[in-house]
This record gives C-alpha cells, structure tokens and sequence, in this order.
C-alpha cells in the first residue's frame, strides 16, 4: 500500500509539472509485411514452404495440381503453401499481434466438372500437410487430427462443396482445429469458373475481431465484412505461428485452386514499445525523468512479488487439494521425473495431444534406493500453465486416481511443481491398437486371437466404467488409439482427459452443466450432434465403431469407394449384412486366419451397438455376454435404422456460437496417454 501511494503522489507531481507528459502512454506500433503482385517459380520460391501436391506456376501459388496433365491425375489431392517466416502473435501478458491481409484468389474448373473442394487461409504451427488431408478436409486436417485441439489451428475456408458436417453450400467458414466451422456465411459471390475474387481478412488484437471481405476481383472492397466474429487467437493459435494456404480436391469433385496475390501485415509485438509520455517527459529534465523510472521500477518489482505469491497460494490449494483425494498414488519430484525422460528429450516422446506431450521414462530408483535396471512409465506433462490446465489437471486425477480394473492403464503417480503439472502411467511396450492396425510395416497385424482378447478387456473395462465404480463414468472418447496394450497384448483403456464421472441416477455430463461434446470423427454418436450431451450410450456407440475397426482393419473417420459412392465403415458393414456376406468385411490382412463364427458375432455385435437410436443399443453386460458367447448375437435389421430427433421432452445442451462446435469432434491424440 505504501509503494502504491507513494507512486500516486509522484505521478500526480509529474501530470501537473507536464501536462502532456502521461496522457497518451500507448505503445507505437511497428509491422512487418510483404506484398506478391504475382508469384515467380524459382526466383519466389525460397519465400515459401511447399507441401504435398503445391507449388509456384503461372505466376500463381498453386495448392492443387494446375493442369489436367499431372502424371498422377488432379483427384483426391492437397496440399500447403506457407510463408517460410513465421510471426509472434500473442505475448505473455495478453496482447495479441493484429494483422491484415489481402489476396486473390482462383478456383478454376471446367464446367462439366463436379466442383470441389476448395482452399483455406491458414495459420498454423507449421507448414506440414497432413496426410490423407485431401477431399473433405481442404488440407487442413484428416480423419484422426479433425477437431484434436493440439492441431493449434484457425483457418478461414472457402468451400466449394457441401459435405455432410456443412450446414449450407458454397460457403465460408471459421475453422479451429476441424473443417466444421466454428461460423459459416455463405460465399457473397457466385464462383465462376475462370474468375477471380479479392478477399479482405482483418484482425484486431485488441478487441478480438475477425472481419472477412469479399468480391470481384475489379470491384472495391465492401463496406460491410461477410464474416465477423470474435476469437482471441492465443487460445487457439501458437505464439510463433505460420501464415499461408491449403486447398484440396475430391473425387469426382475438383479445380484449380489457387492464389495470384498476396500482400499481409502483423503487427511486430517483438519491437521495442516506444512510450509517448516517456519521451515527452524527458523534455522537463532528467532528473524527475530518472525519477519516474525508479518508480516504475518499484511498481514492477511490486507486480512480480505480488504475481509470486499468489501463485505460491495457487500451488499450495492444489498441492492440498491433491493429498486430500483418498486413494492418492504416489506423489513424484519434478527433477526425478525430468531425470527419468532424459530432460524430457524429443526421442522420449510417445504422443502428442492438445493436453500436452507423453514421454517414454525410465525410474532408476525403488523406494528411496538406486536401481540398475529401472522400471519404465509413461509420463505425461500438462502443456499448459493456464488456470485451464490445472482443471484439466485436476478433473483427470479425480477420475482415474481410485479407478482399478486391470484392463485400465493404472495411474502410478503425480506431481505438481513450480507450476509443473505431469501424471505417471504404467508403460505399454505394444503401444496402441491402431499402430498395429495402421502401421504394420513396424508393426506385426494383429493376430485373431489377439483382436478378440481385446475387444473382450475393452467391453470389461467399459462395463466397469459404467456399473461396477462407485460412480458412473463415461469414458467420451473410446478408438483405437486410446486402446494400449502390455507385453501379453492385453488391452488397457488409457486416456481420461475427456471423461467425467457423472453422479447417480444422472444419463448425461450435460445435466451437470458441461458443455460440448468432446470426441472424434467416426465414434461420436449422431445424438450427441443434436443434443451435445453424451452417455454410457455414446460410449457404447463409440465402442460399436471401435468393434468394426479391430475386426475389418478399416478407420471409422475414412469413407470405403463402392462403386460410385463412398460409405462410412458402418454403412459399408451394413451393406454387406443386408446382402448377406458380412465375412467379407473381415481384414484381408489375417488371411482366412480367423474363427469365422467369432467374426460374425463381433460385427453383428458392432453394428447393434452403432444403431442410430441410443436406446436400441445394448448395454455392457449383454456386451460381455455376447462377446463370452453366454449370449447369442445380437438380430441386426437389414436395413440401417434411420436416426430420430432426440425428444424434445429430454434435457437438451444446444451449441452456441461462443461454445467451438470443432469441441464436438475435438481428436485425441494417436495415443493413449494423452
């Protein structure tokens, strides 16, 4: 209080010595920026980051192939191009980097071609293109990464197709992390196939504004933006991020998609911030300019201690909240666990996810005592130092710290230090399910005997989640990545970041008052799209589409060609069933080695519980009985069931602007741990 009132005199002396001294102290901002009136190949390319099917021709960025002779055709392809330098965009102390751009863009076809898919504005991470990121993801995401908050993404795209998740046609949308817009307007302009289109995006860091423009190439920018939109980029965006474009296109659907101009502007939040009243100040003489400096001095030293102690307070309400929880494991010391990952070195990393980072370890000490051999663990580390990251933090310990079933991946310990969040599992060598099924040229195919014990520890787990705890819980996130497997190959369900322990005789998390539905696509349940509340039943759902995937080796997120259309997994399994040859659904890759009755029952088994009405699924005891074979399979209709409306009777969680609809497919990471 004295430091306070003792700069309030001084300022006070200072303001009535020079008027003009204090009263505009705004920092000056300075930018960076450049401007392409046309693209050169070879003499611009050193300017920019090119990935998959990109590059510089025709004095244009061209994100898919340009011309109908590409040796490997122009179907199904993506690609990215991204200014080589990236820019700071967000500080420390809130102040988020503004900036403005504008390019031209064209999206060229022939007119008897099926238009699709599109390009993005993107700011990103990095420049690398996902694989498999072609057709409905525009280059910016796929089937696993769609919506997993750790891609760290915000796009603005401009779609030329209508897919399933899209509310309108052409359009453009506000993407975080997913191709479902966040916000979607339709485009204010009629695509024509050899035209051209200014396009305006602004952005105020002070006031969070997104403002999006467009128009014909020869008309003037519009008084009104097409798109306004608030969002705080350093929620969803890295503090050094890249800036560039991705487009992609489909099968049949495609064009040219491409950008002949490209000028933008970042404000430099690394500039020295040159104050006004400062300089001025400096004009009434030195000494009460030295003056002023010591005070602010004091009042930055009185800011950092203040800062100190409150986060002394915060560490010290979590460390008891911690040793409070019954059950609590072991708690770790921070440099044991950065010792046990070699600090925590990149070649120690097992995932990623938008939690944080998942490190191989290895502990060389048994109670207090060195050990030469060392017992391997998981460790994972909260990427955040938010008030956001402690809940995260917090809500997983309470979950998992008193669950024990042998086919859940067991907690060993935790620490929190100096603002350092990290859990400690036990480690799977096997890694995950979907490594096995996906990247068999590491990894041997999973056996049948194998995939069958599997499925057969999951559905216990998922029975326990749901029954035999104390409270209900819901797992929200069930796929095969979250499936790890020990030296024996018996599954272990990992990843609780996402679950919530719901109290008695409640149905859904919404009930508690949590919003959006985390989850992944080809496992989120069609009700939780409308209602934006899941259940034991959106488990089972997601446990049916984990079911197919382990028996058929296909992912639910990837569409199957059969003849002219492209079918979801479980429209696919259904087709077969209604034609009566559902075996051939079956992994190619085991090679008839399998139990043909056992095969049928598990698909029968996967498509019940991916019925669209909630209520027809079966629930987990009838699924261990079936799986044990102490019940028959389950009578599947021929015919896919069409999904109803929820009852409009039932509690009902609709998604607001303000809550990211990218949260409904929000992806884990492809492991476990995280």
């Amino acid at each position: 209080m004295k430091e306070k009132l003792i700069i309030f005199m001084v300022l006070c002396f200072a303001l009535l010595q020079t008027p003009t001294a204090i009263c505009s102290a705004k920092p000056l901002p300075k930018t960076k920026k450049f401007t392409f009136d046309e693209f050169i190949e070879g003499a611009d390319n050193p300017s920019f980051k090119f990935s998959g099917n990109s590059s510089i021709d025709q004095k244009a960025l061209q994100l898919t192939p340009d011309n109908e002779n590409q040796e490997n055709g122009f179907n199904n392809k993506s690609g990215r191009i991204m200014y080589h330098q990236p820019f700071k965009l967000w500080s420390s102390d809130d102040v988020v980097a503004s900036f403005n751009t504008l390019f031209v863009i064209n999206m060229f076809r022939n007119k008897d071609w099926d238009a699709g898919e599109g390009l993005a504005f993107l700011i990103a991470p990095d420049y690398n293109l996902p694989e498999h990121g072609y057709g409905q993801w525009l280059g910016l995401t796929n089937a696993t990464t769609d919506g997993e908050p750790g891609n760290r993404m915000v796009a603005i795209e401009f779609d030329t197709k209508k897919q399933g998740f899209d509310p309108i046609g052409n359009h453009i949308g506000l993407d975080i992390n997913s191709v479902i817009s966040n916000k979607t307007v339709p485009l204010p302009v009629e695509i024509e196939p050899n035209e051209k289109y200014n396009v305006w995006i602004e952005y105020d860091g002070e006031s969070k504004l997104m403002e999006v423009y467009m128009a014909h190439e020869s008309d003037d920018k519009p008084v009104k933006p097409v798109l306004s939109e608030a969002i705080n980029l350093k929620h969803y965006v890295e503090q050094v991020s890249y800036f560039g474009f991705s487009g992609s296109t489909g099968d049949p659907a495609r064009q040219f998609n491409c950008v002949v101009r490209w000028e933008l502007e970042v404000e430099d939040l690394g500039s020295k911030k040159v104050w006004k009243g400062l300089v001025i100040g400096v004009s009434v003489g030195l000494p009460l300019f030295g003056f002023v400096l010591v005070l602010l001095g004091l009042k930055l030293r009185w800011v950092y201690l203040k800062k100190k102690r409150r986060a002394q307070d915060e560490e010290s309400n979590v460390l008891g909240t911690l040793k409070r929880l019954p059950g609590m494991p072991r708690e770790f010391k921070y440099k044991d666990l950065k010792g046990a990952t070699n600090n925590f070195d990149e070649s120690m990393i097992l995932g990623k996810g938008g939690f944080g980072v998942v490190y191989r370890g290895v502990l060389r000490e048994d109670n207090g005592r060195k050990s030469n051999t060392g017992n391997e663990v998981a460790v994972k580390k909260f990427s955040r130092d938010s008030v956001n990251g402690k809940e995260d933090f917090l809500s997983e310990l309470t979950i998992i710290h008193r669950l024990r079933h042998k086919h859940l991946v067991r907690l060993v310990g935790w620490c929190y230090e100096k603002g350092k969040l990290l859990l400690v599992y036990d480690y799977m060598p096997n890694g995950s399910v979907e490594k096995h099924l996906y990247k068999s040229s590491n990894l041997s195919t999973l056996y049948w005997r194998h995939r069958y014990k599997i499925l057969t520890g999951v559905a216990s787990a998922l029975h326990y989640l749901h029954n035999d705890y104390d409270q209900k819980v819901v797992h929200r996130d069930l796929k095969a990545s979250n499936i790890l497997l020990d030296s024996n190959y018996n599954a272990r369900l990992g990843d609780f970041g996402l679950a919530r322990a719901l109290e008695n005789e409640r149905n859904s998390y919404a009930e508690l008052e949590l919003a959006g539905v985390p989850g992944t696509m080809g496992y989120v349940a069609p009700e939780c799209f409308h209602t934006g509340k899941a259940s034991p039943e959106s488990d089972v759902f997601g446990f049916g589409a984990v079911v197919l995937e382990v028996v058929t080796g296909r992912s639910p997120g990837v569409k199957i060609q059969h003849d002219e259309h492209q079918l979801t997994l479980v429209d696919w399994v259904w087709m077969l069933h209604r034609e009566g040859r559902i075996q051939e659904a079956v992994d190619e890759r085991l090679n008839n080695e399998y139990e043909v009755d056992e095969a049928i029952r598990l698909l029968l088994l996967g498509l019940a519980c991916s019925h669209p009405v909630a209520s027809e699924r079966p629930q987990t005891q009838a699924i261990c009985q079936i799986i044990a074979e102490t019940l028959p399979p389950p009578r599947v209709p021929p015919f896919k069931p069409v999904f109803t409306w929820p009852s409009l009777m039932s509690t009902t969680v609709f998604i607001s602007n303000e809550s990211s609809f990218s949260n409904i497919l929000s992806n884990g990471e492809k492991h476990g741990y995280i």
